[in-house]
Protein backbone atom coordinates (compact mmCIF):
# COMPACT_ATOMS: atom_id res chain seq x y z
CA UNK A 1 0.00 0.00 0.00
CA UNK A 2 2.79 2.41 0.93
CA UNK A 3 4.63 1.64 -2.31
CA UNK A 4 1.48 2.32 -4.34
CA UNK A 5 0.95 5.68 -2.61
CA UNK A 6 4.58 6.61 -3.20
CA UNK A 7 4.32 5.67 -6.89
CA UNK A 8 1.14 7.71 -7.30
CA UNK A 9 2.82 10.73 -5.72
CA UNK A 10 5.82 10.36 -8.03
CA UNK A 11 3.57 10.14 -11.10
CA UNK A 12 1.65 13.22 -9.98
CA UNK A 13 4.90 15.12 -9.41
CA UNK A 14 6.11 14.19 -12.91
CA UNK A 15 2.86 15.41 -14.48
CA UNK A 16 3.11 18.71 -12.61
CA UNK A 17 6.77 19.09 -13.63
CA UNK A 18 5.81 18.48 -17.28
CA UNK A 19 3.17 21.19 -17.12
CA UNK A 20 5.54 23.58 -15.39
CA UNK A 21 8.32 23.03 -17.93
CA UNK A 22 5.89 23.45 -20.84
CA UNK A 23 4.56 26.74 -19.45
CA UNK A 24 8.10 27.98 -18.81
CA UNK A 25 9.26 27.05 -22.30
CA UNK A 26 6.33 28.94 -23.83
CA UNK A 27 7.15 31.94 -21.64
CA UNK A 28 10.78 31.84 -22.81
CA UNK A 29 9.68 31.71 -26.45
CA UNK A 30 7.40 34.71 -25.94
CA UNK A 31 10.21 36.56 -24.16
CA UNK A 32 12.57 36.06 -27.13
CA UNK A 33 9.86 37.46 -29.41
CA UNK A 34 9.59 40.47 -27.10
CA UNK A 35 13.37 40.94 -27.28
CA UNK A 36 13.22 41.21 -31.07
CA UNK A 37 10.37 43.71 -30.90
CA UNK A 38 12.15 45.82 -28.27
CA UNK A 39 15.34 45.88 -30.35
CA UNK A 40 13.29 47.12 -33.29
CA UNK A 41 11.85 49.90 -31.12
CA UNK A 42 15.37 50.99 -30.21
CA UNK A 43 14.40 53.43 -27.45
CA UNK A 44 16.63 53.68 -24.35
CA UNK A 45 13.89 52.17 -22.16
CA UNK A 46 13.36 49.31 -24.63
CA UNK A 47 17.08 48.55 -24.86
CA UNK A 48 17.39 48.57 -21.07
CA UNK A 49 14.64 45.97 -20.88
CA UNK A 50 16.39 43.93 -23.59
CA UNK A 51 19.52 43.87 -21.45
CA UNK A 52 17.53 42.60 -18.48
CA UNK A 53 15.83 39.89 -20.53
CA UNK A 54 19.13 38.77 -22.05
CA UNK A 55 20.48 38.32 -18.53
CA UNK A 56 17.61 36.21 -17.25
CA UNK A 57 16.65 34.14 -20.30
CA UNK A 58 19.83 31.97 -20.34
CA UNK A 59 19.41 31.38 -16.61
CA UNK A 60 15.80 30.26 -17.09
CA UNK A 61 16.91 27.96 -19.90
CA UNK A 62 19.54 26.43 -17.64
CA UNK A 63 16.87 25.76 -15.00
CA UNK A 64 14.73 24.04 -17.65
CA UNK A 65 17.69 21.91 -18.72
CA UNK A 66 18.62 20.87 -15.19
CA UNK A 67 15.00 20.02 -14.41
CA UNK A 68 14.69 17.92 -17.57
CA UNK A 69 17.90 16.05 -16.81
CA UNK A 70 17.14 15.47 -13.13
CA UNK A 71 13.37 14.82 -13.08
CA UNK A 72 12.70 13.25 -16.48
CA UNK A 73 16.09 11.72 -17.23
CA UNK A 74 16.89 10.54 -13.71
CA UNK A 75 20.35 12.11 -13.98
CA UNK A 76 22.23 13.23 -10.90
CA UNK A 77 23.01 16.88 -11.70
CA UNK A 78 25.98 18.15 -9.71
CA UNK A 79 25.49 21.06 -7.35
CA UNK A 80 27.92 23.21 -9.33
CA UNK A 81 25.68 22.93 -12.42
CA UNK A 82 22.46 23.85 -10.63
CA UNK A 83 20.88 27.26 -10.36
CA UNK A 84 18.78 27.62 -7.22
CA UNK A 85 18.09 31.36 -7.54
CA UNK A 86 17.50 33.37 -10.70
CA UNK A 87 18.11 36.64 -8.89
CA UNK A 88 21.24 35.44 -7.05
CA UNK A 89 22.70 32.74 -9.36
CA UNK A 90 25.89 32.57 -7.29
CA UNK A 91 23.89 30.97 -4.45
CA UNK A 92 25.38 27.58 -3.55
CA UNK A 93 23.90 24.34 -2.24
CA UNK A 94 25.58 23.65 1.10
CA UNK A 95 25.48 20.27 2.84
CA UNK A 96 26.77 20.49 6.39
CA UNK A 97 25.96 16.99 7.64
CA UNK A 98 22.96 18.06 9.70
CA UNK A 99 19.95 15.86 10.26
CA UNK A 100 16.72 16.29 8.30
CA UNK A 101 15.16 18.64 7.39
CA UNK A 102 18.20 20.94 7.74
CA UNK A 103 20.76 18.77 5.96
CA UNK A 104 20.77 21.10 2.93
CA UNK A 105 21.10 24.89 3.06
CA UNK A 106 21.23 27.54 0.36
CA UNK A 107 23.60 30.47 0.51
CA UNK A 108 27.35 30.95 0.65
CA UNK A 109 29.95 29.48 2.94
CA UNK A 110 32.24 31.93 4.77
CA UNK A 111 35.52 31.17 6.51
CA UNK A 112 36.53 33.33 9.50
CA UNK A 113 39.80 33.52 11.41
CA UNK A 114 39.89 35.20 14.80
CA UNK A 115 42.83 36.28 16.95
CA UNK A 116 42.88 36.18 20.72
CA UNK A 117 40.77 39.15 21.73
CA UNK A 118 38.01 38.86 19.14
CA UNK A 119 39.48 40.60 16.09
CA UNK A 120 38.60 38.92 12.78
CA UNK A 121 41.96 38.70 11.03
CA UNK A 122 40.94 36.80 7.92
CA UNK A 123 37.73 35.98 6.09
CA UNK A 124 36.90 34.35 2.78
CA UNK A 125 33.73 34.00 0.75
CA UNK A 126 33.71 30.61 -0.93
CA UNK A 127 32.28 29.59 -4.26
CA UNK A 128 30.35 26.34 -3.99
CA UNK A 129 30.85 24.03 -1.02
CA UNK A 130 34.61 23.39 -0.69
CA UNK A 131 35.99 21.27 2.18
CA UNK A 132 37.10 23.24 5.21
CA UNK A 133 40.33 21.29 5.71
CA UNK A 134 42.05 22.89 2.70
CA UNK A 135 41.64 26.38 4.22
CA UNK A 136 43.87 25.63 7.22
CA UNK A 137 47.29 26.17 5.63
CA UNK A 138 46.41 29.43 3.78
CA UNK A 139 45.00 30.82 7.03
CA UNK A 140 48.12 29.93 9.01
CA UNK A 141 50.34 31.53 6.37
CA UNK A 142 48.16 34.64 6.45
CA UNK A 143 48.51 34.86 10.24
CA UNK A 144 52.29 34.51 10.00
CA UNK A 145 52.45 37.28 7.38
CA UNK A 146 50.09 39.54 9.31
CA UNK A 147 51.84 39.32 12.68
CA UNK A 148 55.37 38.50 11.56
CA UNK A 149 55.48 35.22 13.46
CA UNK A 150 53.40 32.04 13.78
CA UNK A 151 50.63 31.94 16.37
CA UNK A 152 51.47 30.20 19.63
CA UNK A 153 48.13 28.36 19.52
CA UNK A 154 46.09 27.41 16.44
CA UNK A 155 42.74 25.70 16.59
CA UNK A 156 39.71 24.95 14.41
CA UNK A 157 36.73 22.62 14.48
CA UNK A 158 36.88 18.88 13.85
CA UNK A 159 36.09 19.31 10.15
CA UNK A 160 39.60 20.71 9.66
CA UNK A 161 41.42 17.81 11.32
CA UNK A 162 43.94 15.74 9.43
CA UNK A 163 47.44 14.49 10.34
CA UNK A 164 48.77 16.63 7.49
CA UNK A 165 47.14 19.78 8.86
CA UNK A 166 48.59 19.13 12.30
CA UNK A 167 52.05 18.62 10.85
CA UNK A 168 52.07 21.72 8.62
CA UNK A 169 51.10 23.86 11.62
CA UNK A 170 54.01 22.42 13.64
CA UNK A 171 56.34 22.93 10.68
CA UNK A 172 55.36 26.62 10.61
CA UNK A 173 56.29 26.95 14.27
CA UNK A 174 52.91 26.68 16.03
CA UNK A 175 53.55 25.38 19.55
CA UNK A 176 50.08 24.10 20.38
CA UNK A 177 47.92 22.67 17.61
CA UNK A 178 44.36 21.84 18.68
CA UNK A 179 42.39 20.04 16.00
CA UNK A 180 39.91 17.58 17.56
CA UNK A 181 39.89 14.28 15.73
CA UNK A 182 36.42 13.10 14.68
CA UNK A 183 35.32 9.49 15.06
CA UNK A 184 37.09 6.73 16.95
CA UNK A 185 40.34 7.75 18.65
CA UNK A 186 43.33 5.66 19.60
CA UNK A 187 44.40 5.53 23.24
CA UNK A 188 47.34 7.83 22.51
CA UNK A 189 45.10 10.29 20.70
CA UNK A 190 42.56 10.26 23.50
CA UNK A 191 45.33 10.90 26.00
CA UNK A 192 46.51 13.90 23.95
CA UNK A 193 43.01 15.40 23.76
CA UNK A 194 42.52 14.87 27.50
CA UNK A 195 45.46 17.16 28.32
CA UNK A 196 44.39 20.30 30.25
CA UNK A 197 45.89 22.66 27.66
CA UNK A 198 44.05 20.88 24.84
CA UNK A 199 40.73 21.10 26.68
CA UNK A 200 41.31 24.74 27.57
CA UNK A 201 41.87 25.68 23.93
CA UNK A 202 38.81 23.68 22.89
CA UNK A 203 36.71 25.65 25.37
CA UNK A 204 38.08 28.89 23.90
CA UNK A 205 37.31 27.57 20.41
CA UNK A 206 33.71 26.89 21.48
CA UNK A 207 33.38 30.57 22.34
CA UNK A 208 34.06 31.44 18.71
CA UNK A 209 30.68 29.95 17.85
CA UNK A 210 29.22 32.81 19.88
CA UNK A 211 31.30 35.24 17.82
CA UNK A 212 29.88 33.79 14.60
CA UNK A 213 26.39 34.11 16.05
CA UNK A 214 27.16 37.74 16.92
CA UNK A 215 28.36 38.41 13.38
CA UNK A 216 25.10 37.05 12.05
CA UNK A 217 22.79 38.85 14.44
CA UNK A 218 24.48 42.02 15.71
CA UNK A 219 26.48 42.79 12.55
CA UNK A 220 23.70 41.86 10.12
CA UNK A 221 25.55 39.01 8.41
CA UNK A 222 22.65 36.58 8.55
CA UNK A 223 21.07 37.61 5.25
CA UNK A 224 22.74 39.62 2.50
CA UNK A 225 20.59 42.47 1.23
CA UNK A 226 23.05 43.50 -1.51
CA UNK A 227 22.73 42.11 -5.01
CA UNK A 228 25.26 40.03 -6.88
CA UNK A 229 28.66 38.59 -6.08
CA UNK A 230 30.32 41.96 -5.55
CA UNK A 231 27.41 43.06 -3.37
CA UNK A 232 27.86 40.05 -1.12
CA UNK A 233 31.62 40.64 -0.89
CA UNK A 234 31.02 44.27 0.06
CA UNK A 235 28.34 43.32 2.61
CA UNK A 236 30.63 40.74 4.21
CA UNK A 237 33.64 43.06 4.33
CA UNK A 238 31.73 45.90 5.98
CA UNK A 239 30.27 43.47 8.51
CA UNK A 240 33.76 42.30 9.51
CA UNK A 241 35.04 45.90 9.72
CA UNK A 242 32.06 46.86 11.90
CA UNK A 243 32.74 43.91 14.18
CA UNK A 244 36.41 44.78 14.59
CA UNK A 245 35.65 48.44 15.32
CA UNK A 246 33.18 47.42 18.03
CA UNK A 247 35.71 45.01 19.56
CA UNK A 248 38.44 47.69 19.58
CA UNK A 249 36.08 50.31 21.03
CA UNK A 250 34.94 47.92 23.77
CA UNK A 251 38.56 47.17 24.69
CA UNK A 252 39.51 50.86 24.82
CA UNK A 253 36.53 51.86 26.96
CA UNK A 254 36.64 48.89 29.31
CA UNK A 255 37.27 50.06 32.91
CA UNK A 256 40.79 49.28 34.07
CA UNK A 257 41.88 48.56 37.56
CA UNK A 258 43.96 51.29 39.12
CA UNK A 259 47.61 50.45 39.62
CA UNK A 260 47.73 52.53 42.83
CA UNK A 261 47.58 50.85 46.15
CA UNK A 262 45.03 52.02 48.65
CA UNK A 263 46.54 53.91 51.59
CA UNK A 264 45.06 53.71 55.05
Amino acid sequence: MAQRVKKNLENKAHRLYHRLVQVTERSVAHAWDVVLRLKTAGTPAALALVETLLHYLPLVQQVINQTTRRVFGGEAVSATEKIVSLFEPHTAIIQRGKSRPHETEFGRKVWYCESDGGIITDYRLFAGNPPEAIQWLPSLKHQCKLFGHPPEIATADRGVYSPENEQVAKDLGVKHVVLPKPGVKSRARQHQEDQPWFKAVRRWRSGIEGRISGLRRARGLDRCLNRGETGMERWLGWGVIANNLVVVAAALTRPRRSARKCRT
